[in-house]
């Protein structure tokens, strides 16, 4: 059956199987993160390729129990046509543990997988399109009133424009807005155009995005030197991670649409001008080294580095520099 984002707020403990797709990979994944917090579930990967070489799998691993008994959910991401066997074998069995989620990108209407989502009273098909105008606006409005927030149409229109209407990234800006101003949904705190342009995504200085590009790279030599060259001030911390935060974003559409098959240059070349020339090659060599599980771990070590540093009063110089050389080192592994 199709449904609504809002009913991801109160799931439904009779759904089986949950897709999202649509162009908006991003935020279908953050569709999917919110279903997965609002199910209190962890996530358990399963690959796309695992169930379609083996369909009755994803039966079998739906209806385990978890190993610690606490709930969890089963994630696959990216998949498309080849797992329809293997969720239909899910929405069949005669009992699950674990519901199903699964991101799949720009699928076609005809897709079987989204025929069988939209029509199965077991499963529920969400489908993510890229805002513009009115949409990216209200949008907006609607992440911050959940976080306290209240947001004009200026404002609002300003914070998407600033995060390029992706809605993981709006929401996590309205969010560090949020713990700035000790907001909540009954402590309910405006947001200005000051607090905006104090902490806004577009505030961060443009060279230090090269320090997330060194760590991404795994070039750990230079990732040291210019990290001493730069000598990071503590109020710098914040926007070398949202720097970092928004590389990583940039990559995990892109790196999804690898892994449905796709070859790397063509993904660049479809991109078109939204890429910067420049960026071109390092955008590639990227999207080789790492795979999308390894984006998104990234990203939520990122968003957690964040939040760490504006709760924390000790100096965030330290902890981003520990940050990015992990993340140097796991990239050097990954080559």
């Amino acid at each position: 059956m199709k449904s609504t984002a809002s009913a991801l707020n109160r799931p439904d403990p009779a759904t089986r199987f949950y897709l999202f797709y649509g162009p908006d990979d991003a935020g279908s994944r953050h569709l999917a993160t919110r279903l997965l917090e609002n199910l209190g579930a962890e996530k358990f990967a399963v690959m796309a390729t695992a169930v379609k070489t083996d369909p009755a799998l994803l039966a079998d691993e739906a209806s385990a129990m978890a190993l610690f008994g606490g709930p969890r959910a089963i994630w696959i991401e990216p998949a498309g046509d080849e797992i329809t066997d293997g969720v239909a074998s899910a929405l069949d069995a005669a009992s699950v543990e674990s519901p199903v989620i699964v991101i799949a990108g720009a699928l076609r209407k005809t897709s079987g997988l989204v025929k069988l989502a939209e029509s199965h009273p077991k499963a529920a098909a969400i489908i993510s399109y890229v805002p513009e105008g009115r949409d990216a606006e209200q949008m907006t409005i609607n992440a911050g009133r959940a976080e306290g927030l209240r947001i004009n149409g200026d404002v609002a229109a300003r914070v998407a424009a600033d995060c390029g209407n992706n809605q993981a990234i709006v929401a996590q800006e309205v969010a560090k807005f949020a713990i700035y101003l000790d907001a909540a949904p009954d402590r309910v705190r405006e947001l200005t155009h000051d607090i905006v342009d104090l902490l806004g995504a577009d505030s961060s200085d443009g060279n230090l995005t090269q320090l997330g590009d060194l760590a991404l790279a795994g070039n750990g030599r230079a990732l040291l030197e210019e990290f001493d060259r730069a000598a990071i001030a503590p109020s710098e911390a914040i926007p070398v991670v949202r720097a970092l935060q928004r590389r990583l974003l940039q990559l995990a559409p892109l790196r999804a649409r690898v892994e449905r098959g796709e070859r790397v240059d063509g993904v660049l070349t479809s991109v078109g001008k939204t890429l910067f020339w420049k960026d071109k090659s390092l955008v590639q060599r990227l999207l080789s080294t790492w795979n999308a599980d390894g984006i998104a771990q990234a990203i939520e070590r990122s968003a957690a580095l964040e939040r760490a540093t504006i709760l924390s009063n000790e100096p965030p110089v330290a902890a981003l520099g520990e940050e990015l050389v992990t993340i140097a080192r796991a990239a050097g592994r990954r080559r």
